[in-house]
């Protein structure tokens, strides 16, 4: 999938917080490895994030490898308009 930099970040600001731990509990993988995903440089991972982004504008392009991050990140946005709508 190929998406911008710029979107991917907005996507994760728009998470609560401690969805990065709850994504990678979820999946079974290192929170740092969640982080990166999201555009973080957090050396300490034990695996690599499968992105690969290339400058250009809008942040410029990231082609991600696997999308469950982005899933689950997905998922856990639409849980809160769910949850938004049942109130109304």
């Amino acid at each position: 999938m190929i998406i911008t930099f710029n979107e991917l970040r907005r996507i994760k600001d728009k998470l609560p917080s401690g969805s990065s731990q709850r994504i990678a509990d979820e999946l079974g993988i290192d929170v740092e490895t969640v982080r990166n995903y999201f555009g973080g440089k957090h050396f300490e991972a034990k695996a690599c994030a499968g992105i690969h982004i290339e400058q250009g504008p809008d942040g410029g392009v990231v082609t991600l490898d696997d999308t469950a991050i982005l899933d689950a990140a997905m998922r856990i946005l639409n849980e809160g308009k769910e949850e938004v709508a049942a109130e109304e």
